[in-house]
Parts: C-alpha cells; structure tokens; sequence
C-alpha cells in the first residue's frame, strides 16, 4: 500500500509543487497590501521553527506507520488531528484496543492547554464569525500562540493582524503535513538512531529562551520545566497539561508579586515627596 501512494506521487510531485507555488501567489495577489505584508512578516516570524516542526512531524509520521494504523488512517490522523501530542499520546491505547472513550479522553486531556491558547486569542477574534473561529482554532500551535502572543497586538479589530496570524498557522501546517506524510510514507527508509526527536527540541530552544522577556515568564519556563520532569512518567501524557497549568499558575502569582511591588515603590516615592 505504501509503495502504491509513493508510486502514485511520484509523477505529480513537479506539478502539484507548481500548482500550490501558483496557489500561493493567487493568494498573495487578492490580498490587500497591509494583509500581503503582514502576512509576510508573519510567515518570516515563524519561519526559524520550521526544522522543529519538521522534525516533530518526521518523527509522528513514522510513529504512526509503525503503529497498528494502516497508511490511510495514519494520513487521516494527520490531516484531521494535526496535534502531535494527542497523536502521540493515543496510539499505544489504539494499540492495546482500549475503548474509544479512553482514546478521546486521553487526547482531550492532552490538548487542555488548547483551551487556555483559546481564550488568550478570544479578545483578538472575537468580531470574526463562528466558523472563523472554529477554523482558526484548528490551525492554532504552541509555536504559533507564543510568538502570535509576543506580537503584544492590542485586543479587537488591528488591520494586518489576521493575516500575520495566518501567515505563521501556514506555514507551521505545511511543514507539520508534509513531514507528517514523508514519515508515513518513508518510515522503513529512516533509521530509529537519527535521533529526530531531540533534534526538534533542541531546535526549538533557541524560540522558547527568546519568548522570555519578563521575569515573569522566567518563573511560568521554570515552572514548567520542573513539573514537566516530576510529572514524566505519568500516564497519557498528562505532564504535558499539568505543565501548562502549573506555568499559568506560576507566571500569573509572579504577575501579581510584581505589580505589587510596583505599587509599594510607587507609594514610597509619592509618600518621600510629600515631605
């Protein structure tokens, strides 16, 4: 079956690589300068994750092959699911032939943290319609909400902000699809001792210690960093979501301390010259 689909593709590949560029520029082309050049901006912003991302998705491709899914249902997984860790997370349960409800359950605990990327863009999208949204939050990442985060774009309607929000959500899902689907397919051709999983973290790392500006962010990193550890070997991944909450948890008591401070400082100084 899997040679049959590279077979398959192997013809189209020139052609289909020059029907989406033409797509691209389409695109591009209805786009009004503002949204063209944000959407650029948002795609350069995004583009130093894109090996990351690329090694993430080679290795889920590959984990997926070599599960219990056949070709189809993986390629399905990845084109319906696009969530790594949730995918991850579920295949030993599909492989032990656990109920569904276990299976979704799993997932569904996995991707909490979805939730919380939700409402941070809620304030940001809210003028938009449903379906929109809906949209929208399918092409969401962790990558995507930090950097989209670190924009600091002020809430409601901004000329250009969607577009540099889709600009980055782009391109993340054609690197994430088509290193997803080359792993898929090419599983038996890649070696397990490439390390592709440590590749991507460490790829990642230099993004993660350039999003910490505030000392606030420090404490929510370090926060995460040592639950992630503790909490390793728990079932279904739930250190993952444990993680995040305890970061937001961490950073936002970091956020009141300091405001706090800010606000003992500034009574102090009114109250030296007074006198």
């Amino acid at each position: 079956m899997r040679q049959r689909v590279l077979d398959d593709l192997a013809p189209t590949s020139p052609s289909l690589r020059r029907r989406l560029a033409s797509a691209f520029r389409l695109m591009l082309a209805r786009l009004s300068d503002t949204d063209r050049r944000a959407f650029i901006e948002g795609a350069r912003a995004y583009s130093p994750t894109l090996m990351a991302i690329f090694s993430w998705g080679l290795v889920t491709g590959i984990a997926m092959s070599k599960s219990v899914l056949t070709v189809p249902q993986a390629l399905a997984m990845s084109l319906l699911c696009y969530a790594g860790s949730s995918q991850l997370a579920v295949l030993p349960l599909l492989a032990a032939k656990l109920p569904i409800w276990t299976v979704l359950l799993t997932a569904a605990m996995v991707n909490t943290r979805f939730v919380i990327f939700s409402v941070g863009l809620a304030p940001h999208f809210s003028y938009l319609s449903m379906w929109r949204r809906i949209v929208l939050g399918y092409f969401n990442g962790d990558v995507i909400y930090l950097l989209f985060q670190k924009k600091s774009f002020p809430t409601g309607y901004v000329p250009g902000k969607e577009a540099y929000f889709w600009g980055m959500a782009l391109c993340s899902w054609l690197s994430w699809q088509v290193s997803s689907v080359a792993g898929i397919l090419l599983a038996s051709m890649i070696p397990d001792n490439w390390g592709l999983g440590l590749a991507g973290t460490l790829a990642l790392l230099p993004i993660m210690v350039a999003a910490i500006a505030t000392r606030s962010t420090l404490v929510a990193v370090s926060v995460a960093g040592v639950v992630s550890l503790l909490a390793f070997d728990l079932p279904y991944r739930l250190g993952l979501p444990l993680a995040v909450i305890a970061a937001i948890m961490a950073g936002s008591a970091a956020d009141l301390m300091v405001e706090r401070a800010d606000l003992r400082r500034i009574r102090s100084n009114s109250a030296g010259d007074s006198r």
